[in-house]
C-alpha cells in the first residue's frame, strides 16, 4: 500500500493535471459510467464520521473518501476535520493507496470550479472577484488563475483582517502568475468590473448584490452545500443564459442558493445542464460574450476516487511516497 502526504501529492500533481481528471470524472459520471451510493453519516460521542464510496465502471477504480468532523481535535493538536482517501487495486480488490484527504478534497473542488470556469468563462476574462478566504480558497484562487490569464484578483471576506491577511499570503504563493492581488474594500465596485467571481463560504444569505453583475460574467458558487446556505443571489440564477451543475443529485438535494429559486418557480430543474454534458458536447458551452453563465458545485465522491487514482499512478510512477 502506497501512502501519499499532501506534499508529496503537490510534487507529482498539478492543479492541471485536476481540472483535466475532473472534467474526464463528471463525463464518466454523466455518461452513467459511475456508481456513487449515499453517504453514510454516523454521529458519535465527539463528532461524526462520513463515508462515501464511489466505483468507476469502465476501469472497475473503486475508492471511499472517509472524512471526520471532530471540533474537540486541536485541543489535542489534532485538525478538526482530519480525512483520508483509499483506494483499491482493480485486479486484486486490496488496499492499494492512502491520500490525504483534506488536500484531495481542496483540489479537486478547485479544479471542478476551474473546469466550469474554463469551459464558461469568456476566453478574454482578466479581472475576478474571491469571496470567503476559509480553507478552500487557495485552490480555489489557483484553479482561476490556472485557465484564465488573470490581470487583477480582488478579494474579500467579511472579516476584513482575514481577508488582508490572506491577500498578502497570496502575493507570495502566486507571485509567478504577475497577478495583481488586492482587498476589495468595495465589494459592489469589484463585482461590477469582474469578468469571474467565485464565492466559496458557507453563508445563509446571497454574498454579492446580482444587480451588479456585468453582462458576459461568469460565477462559481462552491461553498454552500445544505439547504440552509445560500451565497449565490436568486435573481443571477434566473438571469444566466446557462446554469450548470456538477451533479444534478447533489445539487437539487444540498443547495440552498439552488433549491430555494426552484422552490420560488425562478427556475426549474430542466432549466440546469451538468458539467459532464458540456465536457461531451462543447456547443452547450457560452455561445456569445454577453452571456452570465453560473456554475454550481456541492461535490461527489467520484471526484475524489478519480483524482485520487490519477495521483496514485503518477506517485508510483515517480516513486514518491512511503509503501508499506
Amino acid at each position: 500500500m502506497l501512502i501519499l502526504t499532501a506534499d508529496e501529492i503537490k510534487k507529482v500533481y498539478t492543479m492541471q493535471d485536476a481540472i483535466a481528471a475532473d472534467k474526464q470524472a463528471l463525463k464518466i459520471y454523466t455518461e452513467g459510467n459511475s456508481e456513487v451510493p449515499l453517504r453514510i453519516n454516523f454521529d458519535m460521542q465527539k463528532g461524526q464520521s462520513l463515508f462515501m464510496p464511489a466505483h468507476i465502471k469502465g476501469s472497475d477504480i473503486v475508492g471511499i473518501k472517509i472524512v471526520s468532523v471532530f471540533p474537540d481535535n486541536p485541543a489535542l493538536g489534532k485538525p478538526s476535520v482530519p480525512a483520508q482517501v483509499l483506494l483499491l487495486d482493480p485486479q486484486t480488490g486490496e488496499v492499494c493507496a492512502m491520500l490525504d484527504g483534506t488536500y484531495v478534497t481542496q483540489l479537486r473542488t478547485g479544479a471542478v470550479q476551474g473546469a466550469a470556469t474554463d469551459l464558461l468563462a469568456r476566453k478574454d476574462a482578466r479581472r475576478a472577484v474571491l469571496i470567503g478566504t476559509g480553507g478552500q480558497a487557495v485552490s480555489q484562487l489557483e484553479a482561476m488563475l490556472t485557465v484564465r490569464p488573470l490581470t487583477d484578483v480582488a478579494i474579500f471576506d467579511i472579516d476584513s483582517e482575514k481577508a488582508k491577511q490572506f491577500t498578502e499570503e497570496m502575493k507570495r504563493r502566486f507571485e509567478h502568475f504577475s497577478t495583481n492581488f488586492y482587498y476589495s474594500q468595495d465589494l459592489d465596485q469589484d463585482i461590477s468590473r469582474a469578468d469571474i467571481i467565485t464565492s466559496v463560504t458557507t453563508s445563509k444569505v446571497a454574498t454579492f448584490n446580482g444587480e451588479n453583475v456585468k453582462p458576459g460574467t461568469h460565477i462559481n458558487g462552491v461553498g454552500a452545500y445544505t439547504p440552509e446556505m445560500h451565497e449565490i443571489p436568486s435573481d443571477i440564477v434566473k438571469k444566466s443564459s446557462i446554469r450548470v451543475l456538477d451533479t444534478k443529485e447533489g445539487v437539487f438535494a444540498e443547495a440552498g442558493d439552488i433549491i430555494d429559486p426552484i422552490n420560488q418557480k425562478l427556475v426549474s430543474k430542466d432549466d440546469f445542464l451538468e458539467l459532464g454534458n458540456l465536457v461531451m458536447n462543447s456547443t452547450l458551452c457560452r455561445e456569445n460574450d454577453q452571456q452570465i453563465t453560473l456554475f454550481k458545485t456541492v461535490g461527489t465522491a467520484v471526484l475524489d476516487v478519480y483524482v485520487g487514482y490519477d495521483i496514485y499512478l503518477k506517485a508510483k510512477q515517480k516513486e514518491i511516497g512511503l509503501t508499506i
